[in-house]
């Protein structure tokens, strides 16, 4: 659990530091139009997933574990990832984008939200050493 905690807040404070960064930069969140310096922004959950779950694997569990093990720890670090990550979202309108409202905004999350998912599933796919074999 320890791994999946340091793991979370680091995709979490990334994340959310991300959009001050973008702000820094000038872009801003309004509208429908994603420019592609957001895009990006994928990177953080993927590359900080798959270390994180790599290093599950190789020190909790000796290097051994099912595909279920890896997607049941990804989705351990996700969850306090986005929770870290939303609360600092709704920080960055509420003091930084006050013209921006939430509705703007939860288009973004559900976008990072089916991101962390196919992230899951494809870093518990590639790190996976157990087969399951039904016999």
């Amino acid at each position: 659990m320890k791994n999946a905690f340091i793991t979370g807040i680091v995709i979490g404070v990334l994340s959310g530091l991300w959009l001050f960064i973008m702000h820094l930069a000038g872009y801003d969140l309004t509208g429908d139009q994603v420019s592609p310096f957001e895009y990006v922004s994928c990177i953080i959950p993927i590359v900080v997933l798959f270390v994180g779950v790599k290093i599950y694997r190789d020190r909790d569990l000796g290097g051994n574990m099912g595909f279920l093990e890896a997607l049941i720890q990804c989705f351990k670090i996700l969850i306090l990832g986005g929770v870290i990550a939303g609360f600092l979202g709704v920080l960055y309108i509420s003091y930084i984008e006050k013209a921006n409202n939430l509705s703007d905004f939860s288009g973004r999350l559900f976008g990072a939200l089916l991101i962390g998912i196919l992230s899951a599933l494809a870093v518990s796919l590639i790190l996976h050493t157990k087969s399951n074999k039904v016999d």
